[in-house]
């Protein structure tokens, strides 16, 4: 299983790495089963996130024919309705450092994220994941309707406005489709793909490593659906 992890201009690092380095323990534990990059929609670059000025650094270009998944962070910066963009550093792009989420989440629109992103979600064979404000980035590209999913509690209303199926769970299975709640559920994502792709016995033992134990359970839309508690 190749995984790709999305970096664009303001992404939150801890999305990232997070789930980066639960996937890329996956792959050493899986004997090379597992293998993991950091891609942006532009190719090898520097990519500057949205937490003081840490960088990292894209090695490829996002390409969905060669990911069987593609991993989706959200962004870091200002929470609470964006009004004038407070003063920061300038960074790639143009776009300001401190500036407001879903400004920073809303400037993918303008870049050829939501194309390939929109290709992933196509493909019958990948599946696209995401964590905290990475479901949003989706639904903004119109790539949510009708497909359950979650995020930052914040950013719960915005999802739903979009016409996703919100749900109110730190992980959600939605088949080709997987999103992550808050910033750390990233590392519950990713111990919960490790998992479903390549056996529990693998999960168990990255969980071991890190010691982390995941937090509730993985909402799917099977079984019997629950009355009125």
């Amino acid at each position: 299983m190749h995984i790709q992890v999305v970096l664009f201009d303001g992404f939150d690092p801890l999305d990232v790495i997070a789930p980066y380095e639960v996937l890329y323990a996956g792959g050493i534990a899986s004997k090379g089963a597992v293998s993991v990059e950091l891609v942006s929609a532009e190719g090898p670059r520097e990519v500057i996130s949205g937490t003081g000025g840490l960088a990292l650094r894209s090695t490829a270009a996002l390409d969905p024919e060669r990911a069987d998944l593609v991993l989706v962070p959200g962004a870091s910066g200002r929470v609470g309705e964006p009004g004038e963009v407070p003063e920061g550093d300038i960074g790639a792009g143009g776009w300001k450092q401190d500036e407001f989420v879903p400004v920073l989440l809303g400037r993918t629109l303008s870049t050829e994220l939501p194309a390939l992103l929109k290709q992933a979600m196509d493909a019958p064979e990948v599946t696209v994941a995401t964590v905290c404000g990475g479901s949003l980035v989706l639904a903004m590209a119109g790539l949510l309707e009708g497909r359950h999913a979650t995020t930052h509690h914040l950013g719960l209303d915005m999802l739903d406005a979009t016409g996703a199926r919100t749900v109110r769970a730190r992980v959600v299975d939605d088949g080709d489709l997987v999103t992550g709640a808050g910033v750390t559920s990233g590392l519950d994502l990713g111990l919960y793909l490790l998992e479903r792709e390549v056996g529990p016995r693998i999960a168990h033992a990255v969980e071991e490593l890190f010691a982390h134990e995941r937090r509730g359970t993985v909402w799917g839309a099977r079984g019997p659906v629950p009355a009125a508690l």
